[in-house]
């Protein structure tokens, strides 16, 4: 009967040793991954329309305009 109680008194320490298990693998894999893709580059943002300015078919049909 020893081994009931044993289990339920060491249940909680167990559980949490497999959770930070569980989170320091998931970590490792994550630290894995993003050193094998390297640092990632940020896209440039389009820029954005003034809301001010309404929008014409000039602005909407000429393709040299930036």
């Amino acid at each position: 009967m020893g081994i009931h109680y044993d289990y339920k008194s060491t249940k909680s320490a167990k559980l949490m040793e497999k959770q930070a298990k569980r989170e320091k693998k998931l970590a490792e894999k994550k630290a894995k991954r993003l050193a094998k893709e390297g640092p990632k580059e940020e896209a440039p943002e389009a820029p954005t329309l003034d809301a001010s300015k309404p929008i014409t078919l000039d602005f909407l049909t000429n393709p040299d305009k930036k």
